[in-house]
């Protein structure tokens, strides 16, 4: 049958529309489309593919680092029933993120992975939980691995990530090693993907990207582009269809430098980041952050300036202001 000119099919639409975000985004009206806009929940915020994994996750993750730690008991199990309540489906902590950090006197306060242990269980079949492994020593994974589940009280974690590759990192050592343990972990089921995250290097970011066979990467990007990750490592995820979550958006670490809109929706209009993680400090910035959400997932086109934030930004980028920049960092408080 002979097609109306008038109709189209849903693949030319996509097409059309694709062509249409460049010829808009040139004339700077916007800054980006992301290539994947995403689907919106009954619940308001946006999901989108995370690679070659299957999940669907909210553009907004929750982070059980040290933002998150100086949540006082009484406060922190809020933070997290309103995240759930809001839609965000991903969840991330690490054994590491430790609330010894931040004396709070009375009661004593529990770390992350207990934390998520308290509250997540009960809603286990609608999130997606993520933690980290801090040894490269394969020797000591397993037990590391079920001491977490142990603490958030779950069979299966599903991301395990190595924590926060370094330049040090040798590629071949991590392929003989921890990586071949992480694998052995899928198969047994522990574990239903692996990547790592990264803050320190790009370059060896996009090493192990090309040499192994990772299913999600966590990489710092931000508007002030340090680290290059955004050019060297996100690419070359997106090629082998890793998920791409990003990472430390600095929401209110940059004072009037910037507002949590333009850092959020600044990470939210790459193009195949599937979503952010953020920790939350107070139950007011946590629902500021998830009115960010809603508003961005309506369209899913950011108009902010992203060429004039970046240079805004970009004096910034380094350890001077960055604390996770700084050599010897943990995502505790401490560096």
């Amino acid at each position: 049958m002979k097609k109306n000119k008038s109709t189209f099919t849903r693949r030319e639409f996509l097409q059309n529309s694709a062509k249409m975000a460049v010829v808009v985004s040139a004339a700077g009206l916007v800054s980006s489309l992301p290539a994947f806009a995403g689907e919106k929940t009954e619940r308001g915020i946006m999901r989108r593919r995370l690679g070659k994994t299957g999940l669907d996750v909210s553009i907004l993750g929750f982070g059980g680092g040290s933002q998150f730690l100086m949540n006082p008991n009484g406060e922190w199990e809020k933070v997290m029933e309103a995240a759930i309540e809001a839609g965000i489906n991903i969840f991330d902590t690490a054994p590491s993120y430790s609330a010894s950090s931040f004396n709070q006197g009375g009661a004593k306060s529990l770390d992350s992975e207990d934390r998520f242990g308290v509250i997540l269980p009960r809603y286990r079949d609608r999130i997606i939980l993520s933690t980290k492994l801090e040894s490269r020593n394969p020797e000591e994974a397993k037990s590391a691995l079920e001491a977490s589940l142990k603490r958030m009280k779950t069979d299966h974690v599903d991301i395990l990530f190595i924590h926060g590759i370094l330049p040090t990192d040798s590629t071949a050592d991590i392929e003989k090693g921890i990586y071949k343990t992480m694998v052995s972990f899928k198969s047994s089921g522990m574990v239903r993907n692996i990547g790592f995250s990264s803050m320190d290097s790009a370059e060896r970011s996009k090493e192990l990207i090309e040499k192994l066979d990772f299913d999600v990467v966590l990489l710092a990007m931000n508007a002030t582009k340090y680290g290059d990750f955004e050019k060297i490592a996100l690419p070359a995820a997106l090629k082998k269809n890793i998920g791409v979550i990003g990472m430390k958006a600095m929401r209110d670490i940059v004072g009037k430098n910037a507002t949590g809109k333009e850092l959020l929706e600044h990470m939210w209009s790459h193009d195949g980041v599937s979503s952010v993680f953020v920790g939350h400090n107070g139950i007011q910035t946590i629902h500021e952050n998830i009115s960010l959400a809603n508003e961005f997932s309506k369209t899913g086109v950011s108009r902010i300036d992203r060429k004039e934030l970046e240079l805004r930004m970009a004096g910034m980028a380094g350890p001077h202001v960055l604390s996770w920049a700084r050599p010897g960092y943990r995502d505790n408080g401490l560096a």
